[in-house]
């Protein structure tokens, strides 16, 4: 993982602050996992910035990355951070987490983040990848990535996926390990899931 900037620290470090105070207010995370919002939110988004530096080489500056169905912004926000010459675009239906996403990247002063109140079929924007956090099954998310994204999608998956990874259109699927990269017991059965499009 790259070294990170002062102000990137700056921004990791105003999450969990911002956060609860939204939190209070709409539930974007579980009441029981706010406390974690740090391991089980911010450090497992960024399994995907440990997979993309990894294994694809990173992210070319000025390319944009689809967060489907953002929530409250994870993965984007915690990856906005980590890549800030790459453009994110927030997208979910459920607009008061769109809200606290917009909000919270205004506070920590995220300059590549736009956010969405729509769902990704809506979007007429073209993308490099699109990225996601258990949102739906893989076979339905590829089917609505692949109309707007070139590269591929990145998710993070839980569980036996074996029957999701089982239809045609998940050919060429690598899944990864969280625990690869970051070892703790909360990881154990959670994957990096990448199917590249041609």
């Amino acid at each position: 993982m790259k070294e990170l900037s002062d102000e990137q620290k700056r921004q990791f470090a105003a999450l969990p602050a911002l956060y609860e105070d939204w939190n209070a207010k709409i539930n974007v995370v579980s009441r029981k996992d706010i406390d974690q919002l740090e391991l089980h939110h911010v450090v497992h988004s960024l399994a995907i910035a440990r997979f993309v530096d990894d294994r694809l080489g990173g992210w070319k500056p000025g390319i944009k990355v689809v967060d489907v169905g953002c929530g409250g912004g994870f993965p984007g926000i915690p990856l906005a951070i980590m890549y800030p010459e790459v453009n994110f675009y927030l997208v979910d239906r459920i607009g008061k987490k769109v809200k606290v996403a917009q909000a919270v990247a205004d506070a920590i002063g995220l300059k590549n983040v736009q956010t969405f109140h729509a769902g990704i079929e809506e979007m007429k924007e073209s993308f490099d990848f699109a990225v996601s956090r258990a949102v739906m099954n893989l076979p339905d998310l590829l089917k609505l990535t692949k109309r707007c994204t070139k590269r591929g999608l990145i998710c993070l998956k839980g569980g036996d996926l074996a029957e999701e990874l089982a239809p045609a259109i998940c050919k060429g699927t690598v899944v990864e390990p969280v625990n690869t990269w970051i070892e703790d017991e909360f990881f154990a059965e959670k994957y990096v899931v990448y199917t590249p499009f041609k």
